[in-house]
């Protein structure tokens, strides 16, 4: 070894190389930046609430219209038919599904004389219930279960049957595209007409009150019409979300018809819509007579409460 190499090593014996620099260290946050921290925490865990249920606030108090009737025309209806389900079927003709054991049935009926022009009538062992057209098909459900038929509107022969996933068959409506089922409940249904699956339900509510008992649906300019079963009321529903639009209050017709001696009459329920002359039909269960209807807003402040005590009930049982 030479003596440079000597000498080199000596020296770097004396001033051994450096280690390499540890990283340097986070340094802890002040009290103040915690403070800061903290404090963002605490008003976006606030704020984010707060923004939440003002949006459901704003759902809640959307404003609902509220609405009475005027009779436009009076047709002639068949009073021992225990109308459940109503279809406009254009050039003045109506297709009616009717109920009650051993009456009920589906039938095409002229507008102007309420006279049948044909009828199907049910086995004894079913109740018919809501009725709609959809496709060049006639689909009713039936009371108190998921079985449902399928009808040729142009002779009323069964040519189908299916299942549906409702607790009960109450209504049936469509928009040409869905069907709109009710049970009763205060739950809409959306059905896939193909598989007659549940493709959406939205629980209906007004001021935070569930609106129970649905009953006949008809689909009217984007929104689902609902007799409110035991009142004669119809709900106006958004079948976006379920929120309620409007109120129908039709209680004037009931009790016209009670007047006139008209004892025997059951509630209200059917509701049909002619969209090529935008027309609105309505009757009742056993009802004498069919009518014709104009909607307007009701010309003065509703009364607080009156809704909760006229058009809503509790959930329907049956004994």
């Amino acid at each position: 070894m030479g003596t440079k190499s000597l000498k080199r090593r000596a020296r770097e014996s004396q001033n051994p190389p450096m280690a390499a620099a540890d990283p340097p260290r986070r340094k802890p946050l002040s009290y103040a930046k915690a403070s800061v921290v903290l404090s963002a925490f605490l008003v976006v865990s606030v704020i984010a609430p707060l923004v939440l249920s003002s949006n459901k606030f704003r759902a809640f108090q959307r404003r609902v219209s509220y609405e009475t009737i005027t009779v436009v025309n009076v047709f002639p209806h068949d009073p021992e038919a225990f109308t459940q389900g109503l279809v406009y079927n254009g050039n003045d003709t109506l297709f009616e599904s009717t109920g009650l054991y051993g009456k009920s049935s589906v039938r095409k009926v002229a507008l102007h004389t309420g006279k049948l022009e044909d009828v199907q009538k049910m086995d004894s062992s079913l109740f018919g219930e809501g009725l709609t057209l959809l496709n060049n098909r006639l689909f009713q459900v039936t009371w108190l279960q998921k079985a449902g038929f399928i009808y040729n509107p142009k002779n009323l022969r069964k040519i189908g049957t299916f299942n549906h996933d409702m607790k009960d068959g109450w209504g049936l409506a469509t928009d040409g595209t869905l069907l709109f089922g009710s049970d009763g409940s205060s739950t809409l249904y959306q059905i896939d007409p193909q598989t007659f699956k549940v493709v959406s339900k939205q629980v209906v509510y007004y001021k935070g009150h569930q609106v129970h008992n649905l009953n006949e649906l008809e689909y009217i300019n984007g929104e689902v019409w609902a007799n409110v079963f035991m009142t004669d009321c119809i709900v106006r529903i958004s079948p976006h979300d379920g929120n309620v639009l409007g109120w129908i209050l039709l209680q004037n017709l009931r009790k016209e018809l009670i007047e006139a001696g008209n004892n025997n009459i059951n509630v209200l329920n059917g509701i049909a819509w002619d969209g090529e002359q935008k027309r609105i039909f309505v009757t009742g269960k056993l009802w004498p007579e069919l009518y014709e209807i104009k909607v307007s807003p009701v010309n003065k402040p509703i009364e607080e409460g009156i809704i909760e005590k006229l058009c809503l009930r509790s959930p329907f049982k049956f004994t």
